[in-house]
């Protein structure tokens, strides 16, 4: 990948693109009815967004993605997280 582009979107967002590149590679062949691994997912991707995550909220995103309700992606979470 470009490191340019890597860069003017760290700069534009505030977000690590280091720290999502990991994120993405430790879900790849994550358990998503596992409650904990959803859980450490959500936490880790309101860590790099910088937004704090109520526990309602959290428990909220969790339960709908371990149940199968919601697929698990950034789009999914980013909106859930907007809700708030």
């Amino acid at each position: 990948m470009d490191n340019n582009l890597f860069k003017n979107i760290e700069k534009k967002t505030g977000v690590n693109m280091k720290d999502v590149l990991e994120l993405a590679n430790s879900v790849q062949n994550a358990n998503f009815k596992d409650e904990k691994t959803v859980r450490s997912i959500v936490k880790k991707v309101s860590q790099i967004a910088n937004k704090p995550v109520p526990k309602q909220m959290e428990d909220k995103i969790v339960n709908s993605i371990v149940s199968g309700d919601q697929k698990l992606d950034f789009g999914t979470i980013s909106q859930m997280l907007n809700k708030k």
